[in-house]
């Protein structure tokens, strides 16, 4: 019988609750790319008060720009992108419902503080595997901002995207763990 945690895209507020930092869980479902200028772009959005292109609601996205598709692959190779860049974007879209992103690399005290007001998860995607994490998904669909190419948003369809869980809704930190657990075993 495998241990594996397979979770389902979009997340209700019960299953982010349910998370621990340092747990190893796999996402399949919806999800969502974005990097810096469509955060961007939402975050003016929100600003205007105009719609969204996706309901936040629940939904994760992935800090990604994946590669032009091969042929006969529904994209080419998708590694994360440093959370730290989507920061000053990040507390507006977590309270207009966004719940879970997915990057790699810590991220701000106003951010973790967002995600505990909202309920909200980091997880860190594996870096250096693009090319498996691109093995995971099954479709890929250009929703918005389609002028931004690479970091234009994209919809996925993915099976088993492996990930840890960085910050749970706690505020419980794997990067600051690591770091406190270095410093104890150092003295």
């Amino acid at each position: 019988m495998s241990n594996k945690k397979i979770l389902q895209a979009p997340f209700s507020d019960e299953t982010i609750r349910s998370l621990r930092a340092g747990d190893m869980v796999y996402i399949s479902g919806t999800i969502y790319t974005a990097r810096d200028a469509a955060h961007k772009r939402l975050y003016e959005m929100i600003q205007r008060g105009e719609q969204m292109p996706f309901d936040f609601t629940g939904q994760v996205v992935y800090y990604a720009g994946p590669a032009p598709a091969k042929p006969g692959k529904p994209i080419g190779s998708v590694g994360p992108t440093t959370g730290g860049r989507m920061d000053a974007y990040s507390p507006t879209l977590i309270a207009e419902g966004l719940k879970v992103m997915i990057g790699k690399g810590t991220r701000s005290a106003e951010v973790i503080e967002a995600m505990k007001t909202h309920t909200g998860v980091y997880f860190a995607a594996i870096g250096g595997a693009a090319a498996l994490m691109a093995k995971c998904v099954l479709s890929a669909e250009v929703i918005a901002f389609d002028d931004l190419g690479t970091e234009a948003i994209r919809k996925l369809q993915v099976k088993e995207l492996p990930v840890v869980v960085a910050v749970d809704s706690a505020g419980n930190d794997v990067y600051k763990l690591a770091i406190s657990s270095y410093q104890v075993k150092s003295l």
